[in-house]
């Protein structure tokens, strides 16, 4: 395996690593999410996964504002699981945030109050349409189908982890989206029906046939 290559970003004001084409690096739309977290959890004691943590950028932001959260980040990619124990490391928050390799909520105890992803939900198909993410690792942005796949098993795991009030925030086309355990089905219809209004806007409109 190649050493991986790391560089420096800011993300909510806080300086973290990144492994450009090995790890997803964060971006600033990204920062909404740890916003409506934060409005969720506010400071009362709380459990939060960070599922799909890339570089750990969300995690970090959410303990960084909230001292009584205790979190977990988990990812598929061992790559992003150093990259993200570094970051953590870099801030002194080994003692509240969890870095596990394993997918979705496989790797975390218990129930937890809040689950807070940017899964993958762009559709693979569609990749040259996106000439700005072509150095980013194709698993951390694509998926096959219509794209929603990551997000449809993890709304599978959600009511089975979630505690009595606990919600989801999840990104989706630079949008936050948040809802409690019982509105998950709910979310599910506004993601479909968003990718299906974003499939209907990228197909090229045909030329008006020649007078």
């Amino acid at each position: 395996m190649t050493r991986m290559v790391m560089e420096q970003t800011t993300f909510y004001g806080l300086p973290l690593l990144t492994a450009p084409g090995r790890v997803m690096s964060p971006r600033p739309a990204s920062e909404q999410l740890v916003a409506a977290s934060l409005e969720l959890i506010g400071e009362r004691p709380a459990r939060v996964v960070d599922v799909g943590t890339g570089s750990g950028a969300l995690a970090i932001a959410i303990a960084s504002a909230a001292p009584r959260a205790l979190l977990w980040a988990t990812d598929t990619s061992a790559d992003a699981v150093a990259v993200a124990q570094a970051n953590v490391r870099s801030h002194g928050l080994e003692h509240r945030i969890t870095v596990a390799h394993g997918d979705l909520l496989e790797p975390v105890p218990g129930a937890v109050d809040l689950i807070v992803a940017n899964l993958p939900y762009l559709p693979v198909a569609e990749a040259a349409r996106f000439p700005d993410l072509a150095v980013e690792p194709t698993d951390a942005v694509f998926a096959d189908g219509d794209g929603l796949e990551p997000y449809r098993r993890l709304f599978g795991v959600c009511p089975a982890r979630l505690s009595l009030g606990g919600a989801v925030v999840i990104q989706l086309h630079r949008h936050a989206l948040s809802a409690k355990c019982e509105e998950l089905p709910m979310l599910r219809a506004e993601l479909d029906a968003v990718q299906r209004a974003a499939a209907r806007l990228s197909v090229p409109r045909p030329l008006a046939a020649a007078a």
